[in-house]
C-alpha cells in the first residue's frame, strides 16, 4: 500500500494540480534524542514526510550482511568489476543473454558484479540507499549451477540464470521474511509460489529489498520507504531530495541503482506503480490473482498481488511470465494463468486505432501532454475526460478488515512458529516494548484498523457499493466512447484500477522540471494483461524516456 495521489488518506498535490481534498492525520510521536536535543534530518524539507526521525535501521548492518561473500567479492575485484560495467549496467535481459552466450561473461560473474556494486554503495555512508535488507546466502553458487547447466540444457528460459531480487514481505527460502517489521526478523517460511516458479526457470535469487513497513499500511504520514528493519530508503535521482516511492521501495531502488536486473514488488493500491515512477521503471500491477499470493504477508486479500518491476517493457513480459502459474490455493486464481505471457505479447502491436481516454486535468503536465501528443501523431484515439477523480466512501474500511483477518491468517498458518503473536492488537503491544526503535513514527493505522468494528453484512454492502463505484468510474466511459485503455501518471488513479481489478502498467517519460523521474500510467482491462503489455511495448517505443541516476554510475 502506498500513501500516495490515489490513496484516501490525505490532501494530495504535486507540481502539476490537486486531485483530492482530504485533510492529513499526522500522528505526533517523540524524535531520537542526540545530546539534550531532538533531531530530525531534512527539518526543512517541503514535503512532510521527508523529514525523517531515523535514517539508518538499528538491526540491519550491510558490512556483517557481505561478510559471507568477503572473500569471493575481494577474488572478484575492482578491476573485473569495472571491465564488466559496460557489459552489464543498464542492458535487459536479452542482451545479457547474448553477452553469456558470447562468452563475454559467465552466470556467476553476472550475480557476483551484482553483489559487488551492492557492497560498493550500500557500504558507503554517503551512497547507501538503504535498498537491501538482505542477501541469500546461496546465490553464487546457484549462479555457479546456472553456468553448468547452461552446457548441457537445450532449451532455457529468458530470465535463466538472472539476478533477481525479491521484496522482503515475499517468502524466501534462506532468508527472514520481515516485511520490514523487527517481530518478523526471525520469520523464516519457506518459498512463495511466484519464488517457486522463479527457480523453476532458472533465476538467480540473490535477496530481499527494503520495503514501506507492512506494506506502508502501520503509521500515519510516515516516509515512503522506512522500515524498522531496513531503515529508510532514498531515491537515487535525488537521495533525500525525492521521495522512493512505497511500498515496493527498496525495488524500485535497486532496479534504477542497478543492483540487480529485475525485482519482484507487491501492490493494494499504488505499492508498484509509485516506487517505479519515482525511479524510471516500468512496473506492472497485474490483475488480482492473476499471479499468485501464497506466502506474501497481506493487507487485502481482496486487492493485494505481486508483480515485475523492471528497465523495460519485454524485461517486465519476461519476469511475469517466469512468476505465471496457475495456483489452487489462491481463490482469485484462474485456469488461465498457465498461459504464457512471451509467446502471446513478444509480438508487433498497434497503436493506431487504440483509443485511449485520457484526463484533461492532466495536460496541464507537459510531459503527459507531449506524450499524449506524440500517441496522436502514430494514429491513437484520443478521447478526453473531465472526471479525474469519484468519492470512493469505505476504502479504509475494506483495507482495515482485511488485514485484520488476512493477517492473523499469515501469522497462524505461514509465518514461522517463533513468531507468537497472532493479530494486529499483539504486534502493536509488542512494538509499545520499545517504540522509539519499532515505531518511530508511531502506529496509527494500526491503531485504526483496531478501532474499525464495521463488519457482517454491513461490511459487505459497503464493499459490494465501493467496488462497483470504482469499476463505474472506468466502465461508463468505456462504454460510452469505445475506450480500450485509461492514460494516468505515477499511481494517480492507483485506488480506482485497484478496486476496478484493472492491471496498470507504467512507462518512464522523463522527468518533471526538478529532476524527478515522471511515469506515463496505462490502465487496462481485467485479464487483459498480453495485450496491455503488447500495447506497452509500442508506447515505450515511441514516448519512453527511461534514464538512469547519475550519482550511481
Amino acid at each position: 500500500m502506498s500513501f500516495i495521489q490515489s490513496y484516501l488518506f490525505c490532501c494530495v498535490k504535486n507540481s502539476f494540480f490537486t486531485i483530492f481534498t482530504f485533510s492529513c492525520i499526522i500522528v505526533s510521536v517523540s524524535l531520537p534524542a542526540q545530546g539534550n536535543q531532538q533531531y530530525i534530518e531534512n527539518a526543512d524539507h517541503p514535503n512532510p514526510r521527508m523529514r525523517y526521525k531515523v535514517t539508518q535501521s538499528h538491526f540491519t548492518q550491510m558490512d556483517s550482511i557481505f561478510q559471507l561473500f568477503a572473500t569471493k567479492l575481494d577474488s572478484f575485484g575492482r578491476q573485473r568489476y569495472e571491465a564488466l560495467r559496460p557489459l552489464i549496467l543498464g542492458k535487459d535481459i536479452t542482451s545479457l543473454q547474448q553477452a553469456v552466450s558470447h562468452g563475454l561473461l559467465t552466470y556467476q560473474e553476472l550475480t557476483l558484479y551484482f553483489l559487488y556494486r551492492i557492497r560498493l554503495y550500500e557500504t558507503d555512508p554517503e551512497k547507501s540507499l538503504n535498498a537491501i535488507i538482505s542477501l541469500a546466502p546461496n546465490a553464487i553458487q546457484q549462479a555457479a549451477l546456472c553456468d553448468q547447466q547452461r552446457k548441457t540444457q537445450k532449451s532455457m528460459h529468458p530470465l535463466f540464470g538472472i539476478p533477481v531480487l525479491i521484496k522482503d514481505n515475499v517468502g524466501l527460502d534462506g532468508t527472514a521474511t520481515t516485511a520490514g517489521a523487527v517481530i518478523l526478523r526471525n520469520n523464516r517460511p519457506k518459498d512463495a509460489f511466484i519464488v517457486n516458479r522463479l527457480r523453476e526457470k532458472g533465476a538467480v535469487l540473490i535477496g530481499k529489498t527494503n520495503l514501506s513497513e507492512w506494506a506502508y499500511y502501520f503509521c500515519n504520514g510516515c516516509p515512503l520507504g522506512y522500515s524498522a528493519v531496513g531503515g529508510q530508503t532514498f531515491n537515487p535521482f535525488g537521495r533525500k531530495r525525492f521521495e522512493s516511492g512505497g511500498s515496493s521501495s527498496g525495488s524500485g531502488v535497486a532496479i534504477a541503482a542497478g543492483y540487480a536486473v529485475a525485482a519482484v514488488g507487491t501492490e493494494t493500491s499504488g505499492s508498484i506503480l509509485s516506487p517505479s515512477s519515482l525511479n524510471s521503471l516500468v512496473g506492472l500491477k497485474p490483475t488480482v490473482g492473476l499471479l499468485s499470493r501464497q506466502g506474501i504477508v497481506p493487507i487485502s486479500s481482496t486487492l493485494d498481488t505481486p508483480g515485475p518491476m523492471t528497465a523495460s517493457v519485454k524485461d517486465n513480459v519476461i519476469l511475469l511470465d517466469a512468476m505465471a502459474g496457475f495456483d489452487p490455493s489462491d481463490d482469485r486464481a484462474r485456469l488461465q494463468n498457465a498461459k504464457t505471457f512471451l509467446s502471446d505479447t513478444l509480438q508487433k502491436g498497434e497503436i493506431k486505432g487504440k483509443r485511449f481516454g485520457v484526463f484533461t486535468a492532466l495536460l496541464t503536465q507537459a510531459s503527459y501532454a507531449a506524450s499524449v501528443a506524440l500517441l496522436e501523431l502514430q494514429g491513437a484515439v484520443i478521447i478526453k475526460l473531465d472526471t479525474v477523480s469519484v468519492p470512493l466512501p469505505g476504502y479504509l474500511n475494506l483495507l482495515n478488515q482485511d488485514m485484520k483477518s488476512d493477517l492473523a491468517n499469515y501469522l497462524q498458518y505461514t509465518a514461522s512458529p517463533i513468531v507468537t503473536q497472532g493479530s494486529v492488537k499483539q504486534i502493536m503491544d509488542f512494538n509499545l516494548t520499545n517504540p522509539e526503535q519499532y515505531a518511530p513514527y508511531g502506529q496509527g493505522i494500526f491503531e485504526g484498523i483496531e478501532a474499525d468494528t464495521l463488519t457482517g453484512g454491513t461490511f459487505e454492502r459497503m464493499k459490494d457499493s465501493l467496488l462497483a463505484g470504482a469499476d463505474g468510474f472506468f466502465q461508463r466511459p468505456a462504454r460510452r466512447e469505445n475506450i480500450n485503455y485509461f492514460l494516468s501518471i505515477n499511481n494517480l488513479h492507483a485506488a480506482y484500477a485497484a478496486l476496478a481489478f484493472r492491471p496498470c502498467l507504467t512507462i518512464p517519460i522523463g522527468t518533471k522540471e526538478d529532476g524527478e523521474p515522471l511515469a506515463l500510467t496505462i490502465i487496462g482491462t481485467s485479464w487483459e494483461e498480453s495485450a496491455l503489455l503488447q500495447t506497452g511495448l509500442q508506447i515505450e517505443k515511441h514516448v519512453g524516456k527511461r534514464i538512469l541516476p547519475q550519482a550511481y554510475p
